[in-house]
């Protein structure tokens, strides 16, 4: 499967956007086309983030035509791509290869490559796709908030992300803290 000429071809076909052009070469610098979509779940293959967000988009597009036959307000076609296609933009860069010890079918231990997080941005998953388009295009508030929920609640309790985040920067951990004080401490009942 050629999955980043499907890719373009979804991507020219059905977005005119100003942005686009900067997004799609931002992209082409990032491992997108060859990432998986997961590390040991779903598309956790060689150009599976690609493959999988093609997919979504052609759910998505096949769920709104069929909710266009009975009433239902639905966006635009360059709407649905731009949810579809870039819905998962915050895997771009987001796994690396490490080598781990696992039994094979001969009962012996070896060495194989496996996918890992590598997260060097840890603002959310939704957020940060959100993020990242938002950086080459305007999006409208409902593709803004598709993509920012689109885990549904799986992106609420995302508490591996501010785990990282609050590693990474202290700033983040006293910053919550000084509020949760100034919040239950300072100001219940003043």
């Amino acid at each position: 499967m050629n999955y980043p000429k499907w890719f373009e071809k979804f991507v020219s076909d059905n977005i005119s956007r100003d942005g686009i052009s900067d997004l799609m070469s931002w992209l082409s610098g990032t491992d997108f086309y060859v990432a998986p979509a997961s590390t040991k779940y779903h598309m956790n293959e060689v150009g599976g983030l690609c493959a999988h967000s093609i997919n979504v988009y052609k759910r998505l597009r096949d769920l709104c035509a069929a909710e266009r036959n009975v009433n239902v307000s639905i966006p635009s076609d360059e709407t649905i791509a731009i949810v579809g296609l870039f819905h998962d933009l915050c895997k771009a860069n987001y796994y690396k290869i490490e080598m781990a010890n696992r039994k094979g079918d001969d009962g012996k231990w070896k060495k194989v490559p496996i996918y890992v997080v590598d997260e060097k941005f840890p603002i959310g998953h939704g957020e940060k796709s959100l993020y990242l388009v938002s950086k080459f295009m305007r999006l409208t508030d409902e593709e803004a908030l598709s993509i920012r929920w689109h885990m549904g609640a799986w992106g609420i309790t995302d508490y591996r992300d501010l785990d990282n985040a609050m590693q990474r920067y202290p700033l983040v951990a006293m910053t919550q803290t000084a509020d949760i004080l100034a919040t239950y401490l300072d100001e219940v009942g003043r």
